[in-house]
């Protein structure tokens, strides 16, 4: 493997992991800030934590890869 194919694996993955750990937060975050609301909403109530935080997760890992696919090919493009 050459030198610009590991530079840009490693840019996604970093890319990626970055937004899985952003996107896991944010979904977090937005459970528990939705329980503590003034009005709590039937939709609230029945989402499960869990499984609104791997959905944040898996938006995460897609936008840090498409970010990354994104600047690499500006990059090469500028050049």
């Amino acid at each position: 493997m050459d030198r610009k194919t590991q530079r840009f694996l490693l840019l996604i993955v970093s890319c990626s992991v970055t937004g899985v750990i952003l996107g896991g937060t944010a979904s977090l975050a937005e459970s528990s800030l939705c329980l503590q609301d003034s009005k709590v909403t039937s939709e609230c109530l029945t989402q499960d934590p869990i499984q609104k935080t791997l959905q944040g997760m898996s938006t995460g890992l897609l936008a840090g890869a498409g970010a990354a696919c994104g600047a690499v090919w500006r990059l090469r493009h500028e050049d």
